[in-house]
């Protein structure tokens, strides 16, 4: 396609469209969703070339306040705004209320009604959403080698999976729980503490020998937190969809309105952030044509998670259930990658995708019926709020969880 010609574009950094046909290749399921016209024009493709190069500004910004005024004197005051609001600092620094007025001041977009709408409508998926966000926005996104690039040189490999896989999902849990996103509340505090993680791995990473600028970028780079969004958006949704999980248009759209006003808070872009479903599969499918293709990041990444559940903790006959629920995850992987994909990804490739084909018509049928049932629809999302907790639960032990931003906190030795 002459508008994806690198040759006739700006010189973004190497990594985009590194390998059009091979990301037209794996996109195949997705494009068969959209529309004929969904292809990127010469400046869509351009735009996503040059948010390769844009980091968070507001944050950054403040983290270099928060390095020159220096870091244990600096994170309380970031931490004391974050829960209770910069007024209840009194004579903050003039950076730190520069940048909480800004974060504080919800766009006029942003719909109460409709965000609790959205953390409903995330319940109802139960343990499914855990799957989806681990086997088909986690696993399946280390396709996307550019990315992991800066998760290898932050020691994603030696940390272990078990542990990144905690720390997303409890965020992820954070922000979906009932009121999560008011303010101060434990999801707006937690994708505060995201943003602000982002932007100290940004500016450690940016500055080490072995990054190439002229090949990734900038670190955790604006295209690159537009796809973690629509992960947790636009891949959520198909996700549960393909795993037997009937979700109305109704509740998409107020999934779509909750991660749009998350996504702005963690500091993507206003622009990048979408209204509707529609809009945001054919934005990832542009996203997706401008990733690099698969490398050994790739293979070591996915190889790691594979494994994962054998490490989850369970109350009896561990050693089964580890490896049921590994075989389980193996096979929506495949499902949702195709056997090219496990090869991609250093997975088994005879594994067939059993788990999605047996049991999508049960359970698509059996939640029909009971969200039918009167009050059913509410004994789906308490069922589905504890199915949630307890997949968390059993990966890192019951009460031995730390947010994400205590986790890297420590590990950064700030």
């Amino acid at each position: 396609m002459d508008v994806l010609n690198p040759v006739e574009s700006p010189p973004f950094p190497k990594r985009h469209g590194a390998d059009v046909d091979a990301a037209r290749r794996s996109s195949r399921s997705l494009r068969r969703l959209l529309p004929p016209d969904c292809e990127p024009n010469a400046e869509q493709w351009n735009a996503l070339g040059a948010s390769l190069l844009l980091g968070d500004a507001p944050m950054d910004a403040l983290v270099e306040w928060m390095s020159a005024e220096g870091f244990a004197r600096a994170k309380p005051l970031f931490d004391r705004a974050s829960r209770h609001g910069v007024d209840s600092i009194e004579n903050a620094p003039e950076a730190l209320r520069t940048f909480f007025s800004l974060v504080e001041r919800r766009p006029a977009w942003v719909d109460s009604e409709q965000l609790a709408a959205g953390m409903r409508a995330s319940a109802l998926a139960g343990r499914m959403g855990n799957y989806v966000l681990r086997d088909i926005a986690l696993l399946a996104g280390y396709r996307a080698s550019a990315i992991n690039r800066t998760l290898v040189l932050t020691g994603a490999l030696e940390k272990g999976p078990q542990r990144r896989l905690a720390e997303t999902t409890k965020w992820w849990l954070d922000c979906t729980r009932p009121a999560g996103m008011e303010p101060f509340a434990p999801g707006y505090v937690s994708t505060l503490q995201v943003r602000l993680i982002h932007a100290l791995v940004r500016r450690s990473v940016a500055r080490r020998s072995d990054w190439d600028a002229s090949t990734y970028g900038v670190p955790i780079n604006q295209g690159d937190m537009h796809v973690t969004y629509l992960a947790f958006s636009v891949v959520y949704l198909l996700g549960i969809r393909l795993l037997g999980v009937p979700i109305s248009n109704t509740d998409a759209q107020s999934v779509m309105h909750l991660w749009r006003y998350i996504g702005w808070l963690m500091g993507v872009t206003e622009h990048r952030l979408h209204v509707t479903e529609s809009d945001g599969r054919v934005a990832l499918y542009h996203n997706l044509l401008a990733q690099a293709p698969p490398d050994e990041t790739s293979r070591q990444l996915g190889s790691a998670l594979v494994d994962e559940p054998l490490g989850h903790y369970y109350p009896n006959f561990g050693w089964v259930r580890g490896r049921w629920t590994r075989a389980l995850h193996l096979s929506i992987v495949r499902a949702f990658v195709g056997k090219s994909g496990m090869a991609d990804l250093g997975l088994p490739s005879r594994v067939l995708p059993w788990y999605p084909l047996l049991t999508f018509v049960p359970r698509a049928a059996i939640r029909r019926v009971r969200k039918a049932l009167p009050a059913g629809r509410r004994r789906l999302m308490s069922r589905g709020l504890a199915e949630q907790e307890q997949c968390l639960a059993q990966a890192i032990g019951a009460g031995a969880a730390l947010t994400y931003a205590e986790h890297v906190l420590e590990d950064s030795g700030h």
